[in-house]
């Protein structure tokens, strides 16, 4: 007699687990724990924030936004990833947000968290493929006749709106084709993303002429025309510190996607939790390690702060050889592609979850599952289409970066706030991975850093995402109490059961 196959098992308890909270077995269960782990690795992708957004904290401070900086808002990242992990294991589901927030709260903070997580996705998705453009035409552009430097403002407006349509179609196309090429890709993205990290780090120590490691404590007051007008000018150091914070918290965004495809992950209350912790332990190390190679071998601070958004570039121009600087920049380019490819896959299966429930326009069709791929399809080429009209709503891309960033935190925040709060009293029922006592303490340590970040992102330049936001507040409101809260059901009562 032959013994049962272990992944077998363990569907098995999975398909029982879902069906207890109200949910038959659509979408093909098939990721294993490396998968899931991968995928929130690859949306996280220390190459794309890392690397497109690393003026955001270099041009605040200098080279203590990454030595400093980068740590301590890497460790507020983890907190919230634990208290996530905790709310994940005891309730495995797609759109796993949403249902936390509307099993500890009541559906109302349901319906309010999955338009944020769903917000904060598609946002996210626009601007990983707009800084996948912007960085690959910048530094591969020119080698091939196109030099946005020199560009008139309308051309390269243009040529950003047909690359990003190209991109985000071709990876809505891959999501479309089915689980296992994504995940065979998304696989892939998890080695390549530390292959070619190591490989950057490398490059910078290897070629520096001299290494500072002093750098990576230096201050400075890169605001205004110090560095390249990135942040407005700004008196204030500690301040100015904060709001470096933006870079890593905007990096180290996505690790919801592990619990987003928790109906396809095998042993997904533990699994799941395991993806979103290792997702972002590993990314906050990699990326410090990584950035802080690159800030230690700057040979000027001052002269690469100037530079602005193209500061990156500079100082790998300035340090690595043309032929290997070349060899760098697609592989950074195909990590970042890899990157938005795992973002449309989180971002449909949120909106699957979510239309399943009755709680989007035309969530008859986007809860449709394609008989043939058992994959979303409708989900997918929406959330696409949705990243591409908000790219032309605001092609800043510190402007889009500090939106997903507020909206995708929020819906982080709420499910574990309202955990704080229901924790020992209506929530008893844990799953087999948690923090035991450490989860309130932690659940505080994430609300006060959410707020942090809250404030940060609406600062100028990016003040528009202040309008964005309360006017998302208001639109939301106004929809619940107007007609949503006697329309939409909410999850199936088995998920509170």
């Amino acid at each position: 007699m032959t013994s049962p196959d272990p992944d077998e098992r363990l569907i098995a308890e999975d398909v029982r687990a879902l069906q207890r909270m109200g949910y038959a077995q659509e979408l093909r269960r098939g990721m294993s724990a490396f998968s899931n782990y991968a995928l929130s690795l690859s949306i996280i992708c220390i190459l794309a924030g890392g690397v497109t957004s690393f003026h955001i904290g270099f041009c605040s401070v200098g080279g203590a936004a990454i030595g400093i900086g980068w740590p301590l808002s890497c460790l507020l990242s983890l907190v919230v990833a634990l208290t996530m992990g905790q709310v994940a294991s005891a309730f495995p589901t797609a759109g796993g947000l949403y249902h936390w927030a509307s099993i500890l709260g009541g559906r109302g903070w349901g319906w309010v968290t999955a338009w944020f997580n769903l917000a904060g996705l598609c946002t996210v998705l626009a601007a990983v493929n707009v800084g996948t453009w912007q960085f690959a035409s910048a530094a591969i552009g020119p080698r091939f006749g196109f030099d946005p430097a020199t560009a008139s403002p309308g051309v390269k407006l243009v040529a950003q709106l047909v690359a990003v349509v190209a991109i985000t179609g071709s990876q809505a196309l891959v999501n479309h084709r089915g689980i296992r090429l994504t995940t065979r890709l998304t696989d892939f993205s998890g080695y390549w993303i530390l292959a070619v990290a190591a490989a950057l780090m490398a490059a910078m120590l290897f070629f520096s002429k001299h290494l500072a490691l002093g750098n990576l404590v230096h201050v400075a007051n890169y605001s205004g025309a110090a560095g390249g007008a990135v942040w407005p000018a700004t008196p204030g150091l500690p301040w100015l510190f904060v709001l470096g914070f933006l870079l890593p918290a905007y990096t180290i965004t996505g690790f919801d996607a592990s619990a987003h495809t928790a109906e396809e992950t095998i042993g997904a209350s533990v699994n799941v939790p395991r993806g979103i912790v290792r997702s972002v332990l590993v990314s906050g190390l990699c990326g410090w390690a990584m950035l802080a190679a690159v800030v230690v071998a700057i040979p000027d601070l001052d002269e690469a702060a100037s530079k602005g958004d193209g500061v990156f570039a500079f100082i790998v121009g300035a340090v690595v050889p043309d032929r290997a600087a070349l060899a760098l920049y697609v592989g950074l380019a195909a990590a970042q592609y890899l990157c938005g490819l795992a973002t449309v896959t989180s971002a449909s299966r949120m909106a699957f979850a979510f239309a399943r429930d009755g709680g989007l326009p035309f969530s008859a069709a986007l809860r449709t599952v394609s008989p043939a791929h058992r994959t979303p399809v409708r989900a997918i080429w929406a959330v696409a289409l949705l990243s591409i009209v908000f790219t032309v709503y605001t092609p800043v891309y510190s402007t889009i970066t500090a939106v997903c960033t507020i909206f995708l935190y929020l819906s982080y925040v709420i499910p574990t706030a309202l955990g704080f709060l229901a924790w020992g009293r209506t929530w008893t029922a844990m799953g087999p991975w948690g923090l035991g006592r450490w989860y309130r303490p932690a659940a505080l340590v994430a609300v006060v850093f959410c707020g942090i970040l809250i404030v940060v992102g609406v600062q100028p330049p990016n003040d528009k995402a202040l309008w964005i936001v309360l006017g998302s507040v208001v639109v939301l409101a106004v929809a619940w109490f107007a007609r949503e809260r006697r329309r939409f059901p909410g999850p199936p009562a088995g998920l509170g059961s």
